[in-house]
């Protein structure tokens, strides 16, 4: 490597289906970047989403492999790591699982989360991997007693990166002392000590620099989960700035000035100081393409043709909508067993008709969680769109229209990405403070303004998507208590 190579920190996003790593430069240019998926286990039937943690472990030396080239012509000044959560990884003393991953999609905790949040005050996203760890304590009480951290998915990794332990906190975010911890029924002692998200934890370990092809000095820097860096790196920083985070799960936030109490939603200290922000998360509005793409249609298409095709369809989808519910539903109906549907399907709907209404289904579940934050009197000045969704000018107009928020499309999509290396660059001396890094790093490349025509259309079917889930549910409902009569065979229909 020359002297006078460029200096640039490696920002790494641990999705749930796919890591993404970028080196970017101190002006935010995203000079390479690299990707690698990974499966996930998940039953929504019984509320378990598991993961091996060891897959996001091979896909860093994937990311390394393919960023090598890359590396050779720059130098990396810090590396940082964000990833989905909150997801419990236990983890040996080494930071190796000691049993799979359970994520964020899991929902057998939902008990252990009430009984937390009456025994801490903590509430949704404060209290972390707790929940999870308490509900791992009481039904694989050998796992529990095999690990030594309990962790999220950035901290395992930076441990293993560095092979120190701790718990990243950002601003305003408190920890949990050991008495309430014991009066949980939790072990405090499994719960690493805490740290500043943004500090530098240590520098990677001989093993971990082989591992990514980097100098074992390279400094590693605390990270936080993805969507508080994509908060980062989609350039929030004001009181009414908004993001939609794209991905495969979906969700929405928007920075205010105070806490707010929204239907559905959840509040938390933002990672800036003075903010606070409110949003909700969603299960599967991303998925729902790559399903419809893969699964139904058998991938004999691919999701760029299948956009275009959608945009060739009128604003509507000539009455069609769709429910993107195919693994339940988080905010704002917190529902695990809801379940997806067409609805209002013709023979004169054709493939690019359903690929219209899986793209408005997406804006419409934006629209559904934020309206009870609208509600409580949040205002929304713009919204930041992320991800692979935000390639698509078909997709972010339908956000536009259907939301009514205007949209800004970032220069770099993949933001997370991107937040996770402005973390880095602070800690590292590369910009004063976050604030400044963000206005320095991140860019916008298009605005779109709402289209006042297609308001009134999609008021009137956002009316009825609202009312689909409960009238399902009804449906549901009233199929289960229909007598069955029995046939042939000792079988039964209903």
């Amino acid at each position: 490597m020359s002297p006078t190579a460029e200096p640039v920190l490696l920002g790494i996003d641990v999705g749930t289906t796919n890591a993404k790593a970028g080196l970017v430069g101190l002006d935010g240019r995203l000079v390479a970047s690299a990707r690698a998926s990974y499966p996930i286990d998940v039953n929504p039937e019984h509320g378990f989403a598991e993961q091996d943690s060891d897959a996001w472990w091979e896909a860093l030396r994937s990311l390394a492999r393919d960023l090598a080239g890359a590396m050779e012509r720059v130098e990396v000044a810090a590396v940082a790591i964000a990833g989905h959560g909150p997801t419990l990884v236990a983890v040996d003393e080494a930071g190796r699982p000691v049993r799979p991953a359970i994520t964020w999609l899991d929902t057998r905790a939902n008990d252990e989360q009430e009984e937390l949040s009456r025994q801490t005050g903590l509430l949704g996203w404060a209290l972390g991997v707790l929940p999870k760890a308490l509900w791992l304590e009481r039904h694989d009480p050998a796992g529990a007693r095999r690990a030594r951290w309990y962790l999220n998915t950035w901290e395992a990794l930076s441990l293993r990166l560095t092979g120190r332990a701790a718990t990243s906190l950002v601003l305003g975010q408190s920890f949990q002392h050991r008495a309430a911890l014991v009066a949980a029924g939790l072990d405090p002692d499994k719960v690493a000590p805490p740290v500043a998200a943004g500090s530098v934890l240590g520098s990677l370990t001989p093993e971990a620099g082989a591992t990514l092809g980097l100098p074992a000095a390279v400094p590693v820097v605390a990270g936080v989960v993805d969507a508080f860096a994509s908060f980062h790196g989609a350039g929030l920083l004001r009181s009414g700035d908004a993001i939609d985070a794209g991905g495969t799960a979906g969700g929405f936030g928007v920075y205010v000035d105070r806490p707010v109490a929204a239907r559905g939603s959840f509040s938390t200290a933002a990672p800036l100081p003075g903010l606070h922000v409110v949003g909700g998360a969603m299960a599967a509005t991303g998925k729902a393409l790559d399903w419809f793409r893969d699964d139904v249609l058998g991938a004999t298409i691919g999701t760029d043709q299948l956009i275009a095709e959608a945009a060739t369809i009128a604003p509507g989808a000539d009455g069609l909508l769709f429910l993107p519910y195919l693994a339940g539903e988080r905010s704002p109906i917190w529902n695990p067993t809801a379940t997806g549907a067409f609805v209002g399907l013709t023979v004169s709907h054709g493939r690019a008709h359903l690929a219209r209404a899986i793209l408005e289904a997406a804006a419409f579940a934006i629209r559904h969680v934020a309206e009870p934050m609208l509600e409580a009197g949040v205002e929304v000045r713009e919204m930041r769109v992320c991800g692979g969704p935000a390639n698509s000018p078909t997709w972010n107009r339908i956000k536009a229209d259907i939301t009514g928020f205007p949209i800004q499309v970032p220069r770099v999509k993949e933001t997370a990405v991107l937040g996770a290396a402005i973390l880095a660059a602070v800690a590292v001396g590369g910009h004063r403070d976050l604030e400044s890094a963000i206005g320095a790093m991140v860019s916008i490349d298009e605005r779109i303004e709402p289209d006042p025509g297609h308001r009134s259309r999609y008021d009137a079917l956002y009316e009825v998507y609202t009312g689909l889930q409960p009238a399902l549910d009804r449906a549901r409902a009233a199929g289960a208590t229909v007598d069955r009569e029995p046939v042939a065979g000792g079988r039964a229909v209903s």
